[in-house]
């Protein structure tokens, strides 16, 4: 028995259940104030929550519209094929990441364990290609080549493959109709990013993580349109999982086809013409070097004049879009982004820029008739012209007395454009302009579209550039730094070039207006932008805005939305000046530069007008260039270290006129062969199954030249730029 007494031990025994009380109050006041902030401060925000965690959605992808050429041809569509995918994140949930269950698969699909976990790894700005680019919550896909034995496995093995699927999809297909690849102009597919989801959420169009989203060309330009609308399925869910009933559905809109001006059976003739100009070019002495030429790079357009409408387009080197169906592999990659690929994915009728050598001496004839000076007036034209110490000669150090500017046009005289620039320079101040300088070739240059966009319905389009004094100076900002650490007075070429860049870059020099006027110096054209030009001279003076879009159909073919015909100006000439360029034109072809590669043409039938352009390049060969129209059609093309407008890109000009004309070498025209004799201005019907009833295409054929092929015309010149 204890000898302390009860009264010692109350106020102990008091405490203790005070600080009980406390504490169990403290609890119930946290747990009370829990309970308001879940039930009522953000009660409507779980109870959302907990609705989505007992509601699956399923994703039904839409079909992507087809890319149709004008008469329905599919240049882009769809076809079924066996796709096997993995889900990355049932992969994570495993031991080994997943690596045990890739490495069974790669088995049953023939391809190495490597290959296929870098498929379905994520790219990242130090992850090279193959990865995966979009999200990494949707399946993934390793192959959309797989055998129906290979899903087979797949499938009825299912516990030795647990996150993978195979299933059959719909997966977009670059048909190459009769050969006509189009690569660059269609473009290619890849997959959503997360980045890509979150930004477009709140749009019309939002992405959902399967979408495949166009990343080039008409695929780019016109995806919202061809994407269509996933369908969604939301089936309400116990907490084990199990359907209890279907919620709500979205049914899937397939996407609209987009029908196009491009003719396939011209543009496989235009992609034959073009990939053999180069071959032939590369036969040819560089008498500069004494070496071949290279021919590294080229391109070529057809352009219908009175809408602008494009019929053709074409870039080399070129490349199979449909390498980046289903990802594109790491060897492919390479092959199309690496430093020895000579970047097969620009497109160089928009992309390329190039000195245009004499093909710009229309906008020049332009310009002198704008600043005072008669197109029937005499002008010298001597073989060789001189600036102070710099001594510019005509071409081939030919020349041909006094001449209009007519004859220089034909003949593409030079010297006749060196005397009228340097003159005008003079007028303007020199070095030291007036403040209101007329800078009639510069000003005439811009008028004529020239250091802008054309507004073609086409991504990543160039502008060119126009040398003029205001881009003399901001060049010369961006660069005097450097100019002056590496300049110096008594040093080598290029140090001296640099001193003199330094104290007097941003002066605009005599030599630098009078080479600017046959289209060299710093000046770059695209092939898009000559085309849109010379187009414009045929229709009378209208700059279209260059189109390949024709109409967008729905799936149905109920719903049809034209792509009308836009013109972003006029040509700065009255039409007097307009007719006078159109007949010196005429004359390049009968009597000028151009003759000896139109040998028998039928001029009084379709006539035909042209301008060669041979521009040269620093530290490479010259630029090949070959510009013509008639009365429906301008052709453009351009090759790269190829040589001379006239003997590298003419006569294949020339084979693209005759296959569309129907023409043999005598001039001869048989409308039955003809591909275009006159502009394609119909639809292609869509059935309201979607169906199109589309002619096939034939592999273009080339007939064989006779030995006649390209005769020179009795009277023709010697000069053949």
């Amino acid at each position: 028995m204890s000898n302390i007494p009860e009264t010692g031990r109350t106020p102990r025994v008091q405490i203790r259940l005070v600080i009980i009380q406390v504490l169990v109050f403290s609890l119930l006041l946290t747990l009370g104030g829990r309970l308001w902030y879940l039930q009522i401060r953000n009660g409507d925000e779980y109870t959302d929550e907990a609705k989505s965690n007992h509601v699956q959605q399923v994703v039904q992808p839409a079909v992507r519209g087809s890319i149709l050429d004008a008469r329905g041809v599919p240049l882009a569509d769809n076809e079924t094929r066996l796709v096997v995918s993995a889900s990355r994140t049932e992969l994570l949930k495993m031991k080994d990441d997943g690596k045990g269950v890739l490495t069974r698969l790669a088995g049953v699909l023939g391809m190495k364990p490597k290959d296929v976990m870098d498929k379905v790894r994520l790219c990242d700005s130090e992850t090279p290609q193959p990865c995966w680019n979009g999200s990494p919550y949707q399946p993934i896909p390793v192959t959309d080549e797989a055998t129906t034995q290979q899903a087979l496995q797949i499938r009825e093995r299912a516990e030795d493959f647990p996150g993978i699927t195979a299933e059959p999809t719909a997966v977009r297909r670059y048909a190459a109709p009769g050969k006509a690849n189009t690569a660059q102009v269609l473009g290619y597919l890849s997959p959503v990013t997360d980045e890509e989801i979150e930004k477009a959420k709140d749009t019309d169009s939002p992405f959902l993580r399967s979408d495949q989203v166009g990343r080039s060309g008409l695929e780019r330009t016109y995806d919202k349109a061809l994407r269509g609308k996933a369908g969604v399925t939301r089936y309400e869910v116990d907490n084990l999982g199990r359907v209890i009933g279907e919620a709500e559905r979205d049914e899937a809109r397939a996407g609209a086809n987009v029908v196009t001006s491009i003719d396939a059976r011209v543009q496989a003739v235009a992609e034959y013409e073009l990939n053999k100009a180069m071959k032939a070019a590369r036969l040819e002495m560089d008498r500069n070097t004494n070496e071949r030429y290279k021919a590294d790079a080229g391109a070529v357009v057809v352009m219908e004049n009175k809408t602008g409408r494009i019929i053709s387009m074409a870039s080399q080197p070129t490349y199979d879009p449909n390498s980046w169906v289903g990802g594109i592999s790491a060897k492919d990659y390479a092959k199309l982004t690496g430093k020895k690929s000579n970047f097969p994915l620009l497109n160089r009728a928009i992309q390329g820029q190039a000195a245009p050598g004499s093909i710009f001496k229309v906008i020049s004839s332009t310009a002198a008739v704008n600043a005072g000076y008669e197109f029937d007036g005499n002008y010298p034209c001597p073989s060789s012209y001189s600036v102070g110490s710099q001594v510019f000669k005509n071409f081939e150090s030919k020349g041909y007395g006094s001449i209009s500017l007519g004859r220089a046009l034909e003949v593409s005289c030079d010297t006749v454009y060196y005397g009228l620039a340097h003159r005008e320079w003079q007028k303007d101040g020199g070095t030291k302009p007036k403040k209101k300088a007329n800078d009639w070739f510069y000003k005439t240059a811009h008028q004529f579209g020239l250091g802008k966009e054309t507004g073609i319905d086409l991504p990543n389009e160039v502008t060119g550039r126009v040398p003029d004094r205001q881009w003399k100076q901001r060049f010369w900002e961006a660069n005097k730094d450097g100019w002056c650490k590496q300049g110096k007075k008594g040093g080598t070429y290029v140090e001296r070039l640099a001193y003199e860049g330094c104290l007097e870059g941003n002066l605009m020099r005599a030599g630098d207006s009078v080479n600017y006027s046959i289209g060299q110096g710093d000046t770059l054209v695209t092939p898009i932008q000559m085309a849109t030009i010379y187009s414009a001279i045929a229709n009378g003076g209208t700059l279209y805005n260059p189109t390949i879009g024709k109409a967008i159909i729905s799936a149905d073919g109920k719903t049809v939305e034209p792509i009308k015909p836009a013109s972003h100006g006029k040509l700065p000439m009255d039409r007097k000046t307009r007719d006078q360029i159109d007949k010196a034109l005429a004359g390049v072809t009968t009597v000028g530069s151009a003759a000896w590669r139109f040998g028998g043409w039928p001029q009084d039938k379709i006539p035909m007008h042209a301008k060669t352009g041979t521009a040269e390049v620093y530290g490479k060969q010259t630029t090949s260039w070959f510009v013509s129209y008639t009365s429906d059609y301008t052709i453009i093309m351009t090759i790269a270290q190829g040589g001379t407008g006239s003997g590298a890109s003419g006569p294949a000009v020339r084979k693209i006129y005759e296959a569309m004309y129907g023409l043999d070498e005598e001039g001869n025209q048989d409308l039955k062969s003809a591909l275009l004799p006159r502009p394609q201005q119909s639809l292609p019907k869509v059935g309201t199954d979607g169906t199109i009833d589309a002619p096939t295409i034939k592999p273009y054929k080339p007939r064989k030249p006779k030995p006649a092929d390209g005769q020179v015309l009795a009277g023709a010149p010697a000069r053949r730029d």
